[in-house]
C-alpha cells in the first residue's frame, strides 16, 4: 500500500489551544471563525448577530436518545438522569441486553426496542419527548446510510414537535484539511457533513426547534481497551503503543466528560442553540501519554512510532484491514471505505495537526473537566480498584481482557449488530 510522504501542513504547536494554520492552502484561523469551514465555531455561538433572534426559552424535560447503549451514550444517559431533572427514552435493538438493563436501573429511563432506520420507530421515540440526542453508529451503518437517516431523523423530529435537537458529531476532517484525500476519514466525515447540514437547517428553524452539535473525538478509554485502533501490547513487561502518529497529538476525550457536556447543552438551550461544542482533554502526544501511564502505575510504558505498512500488518489488524469500515455497508459499493483506508486517514489527521480545540472555552463550561492524560489515568486507576477491576497495570494485561473490557459497542458485538 502507498505510504504518503511529507505533507505541507504545520505541525501542532506547543500550545494546541492556539489555532494551527494550514499554510499550504492559504487557510488561517481568525478569532473564533475557521475560514475552511465557512462558519463560526463554539467561541462566539453565545453572541448572536444583530437581528438574529434566540430560540424561545423552553425547559426540556423528556429526551429521546439514539445510541444510548454505546460507549458515549451510556455516560450521557447517566448525566441526564443523575438528578432526575430529565427523563430519558433510550432506543436499543435489544431491550434485554446488559447495557440496556443497566440504563433502566438508573431510574427515569425507559426503553424503546427497534432501530433508528425505521420512520415508524423514530416517530414513536420522538412522541412524548421534547428533546433528542442522536448518536448514529457509523461503524454499523457506513457513510451513506448514516447520511440518509441523520437527515430523516432531523426532519421527523421537527414534525413531531421536538424542541431541542443535539447531534453527536466528529470533526469533518476532509474539509478541515482543505479537501486533501490523505485525510479522508469516513466515520468522521460522514458525521461532519451532517453536523454542518443540521446547523444550516437551524438557521431557518431555530425558533421552531433549536439544535446543537456535540463534537467529540477518540475516547481516551480506547488506549487501555482491547479491539480499538490504539490497543496497547505488553512487550517484555513494557506497555507499548505502536501507532503511526509520528510527533502528532490526539485530542482524546473522556467519556464521563462527554456526559457533562451534553447535559450542559440541554441545560442551556438559549446559549447552545446553533452551537458546535468541540471537546477534548488535551492534544496528547503518545510519548507524553506513555510517560503519564508510567508515572501513575509505576510500570514501564512506551510509544513506538510505526509506519502504516507495519501498523496494518500487525496481527490484530491484518485480518480486518480490507473489510468495510461500516460493517453493514455494501462492500461492493464504490463509496464504501475499507477499514484500512478509513484509519489511514484517521492517523494522518492527528499526525499532521488538522484538528484544533478551544480549551479556554471548555474550562469555562466545565471547570472540573479532565485536563491531562495523567489526571485521567489517576482517576481511572482509582475507579478501577474501587470497582474491583484491578489497577490500570492489571487491566492492560491481555490475559485479563474479557468482552466486558471492550469500550466500543461495535467491538463488544464483534461488528455483527443489526442496522
Amino acid at each position: 500500500m502507498e505510504v504518503f510522504g511529507p505533507v505541507p501542513f504545520t505541525m501542532p504547536r506547543a500550545h494546541p489551544e492556539q489555532p494551527t494554520a494550514i499554510e499550504s492552502d492559504g487557510f488561517a484561523c481568525l478569532g473564533g471563525c475557521r475560514l475552511e469551514t465557512d462558519r463560526c465555531t463554539v467561541l462566539e455561538t453565545d453572541r448572536f448577530s444583530p437581528g438574529v433572534k434566540a430560540m424561545p426559552t423552553h425547559a426540556t424535560s423528556s429526551i429521546f436518545v439514539i445510541g444510548g447503549t454505546g460507549a458515549q451514550g451510556m455516560p450521557v444517559v447517566r448525566a441526564l438522569v443523575a438528578d432526575k431533572k430529565y427523563s430519558v427514552k433510550v432506543l436499543t435493538r435489544d431491550a434485554a441486553s446488559p447495557r440496556a438493563q443497566a440504563l433502566v436501573a438508573l431510574g427515569n429511563v425507559s426503553i424503546l426496542e427497534g432501530t433508528f432506520a425505521d420512520e415508524d420507530v423514530l416517530r414513536e421515540g420522538f412522541r412524548g419527548c421534547d428533546g433528542v440526542f442522536i448518536n448514529i453508529d457509523g461503524f454499523n451503518t457506513g457513510e451513506k446510510t448514516e447520511t440518509y437517516w441523520a437527515i430523516r431523523a432531523y426532519e421527523i423530529a421537527i414534525e413531531e414537535g421536538i424542541k431541542f435537537f443535539v447531534y453527536a458529531n466528529l470533526d469533518y476532517a476532509l474539509k478541515k484539511s482543505g479537501y486533501d484525500s490523505r485525510f479522508r476519514t469516513g466515520h468522521y466525515d460522514g458525521k461532519g457533513r451532517m453536523a454542518e447540514w443540521v446547523l444550516f437547517q437551524n438557521e431557518k428553524n431555530r425558533d421552531r426547534m433549536g439544535a446543537a452539535v456535540f463534537t467529540s473525538g477518540p475516547y481516551i478509554e480506547m488506549v487501555i481497551s482491547p479491539l480499538t485502533p490504539m490497543t496497547p501490547t505488553v512487550e517484555d513487561g513494557v506497555v507499548t503503543w505502536r501507532v503511526p502518529l509520528g510527533e502528532g497529538a490526539v485530542p482524546h476525550v473522556a467519556l464521563d466528560d462527554c456526559g457533562f457536556y451534553v447535559r450542559w447543552l440541554f441545560d442551556h438551550p438559549e446559549r447552545a442553540n446553533g452551537m458546535d461544542l468541540e471537546v477534548a482533554i488535551e492534544h496528547m502526544t503518545y510519548a507524553d501519554m506513555a510517560a503519564a501511564f508510567e508515572k501513575v502505575t509505576g510500570h514501564p510504558a512506551q510509544y513506538i512510532d510505526t509506519d502504516l505498512d507495519a501498523y496494518w500488518n500487525s496481527p490484530d489488524l491484518t485480518g480486518i484491514a480490507d473489510h468495510p469500515a461500516g460493517y453493514n455497508a455494501d462492500p461492493d459499493d464504490k463509496s464504501t471505505m475499507s477499514f484500512r483506508d478509513n484509519f489511514t486517514g484517521f492517523w494522518n489527521v492527528w499526525k499532521h495537526g488538522i484538528i484544533t480545540r478551544d480549551y479556554a472555552l471548555l474550562d469555562e463550561i466545565h471547570p472540573d473537566r479532565i485536563r491531562s492524560a495523567e489526571e485521567w489515568f489517576r482517576r481511572e486507576d482509582q475507579l478501577g480498584r474501587e470497582l474491583g477491576k484491578g489497577s490500570l497495570w492489571e487491566r492492560v494485561q491481555p490475559e485479563n481482557w474479557t468482552m466486558d473490557s471492550a469500550v466500543l459497542k461495535s467491538s463488544a458485538d464483534f461488528r455483527t449488530g443489526k442496522l
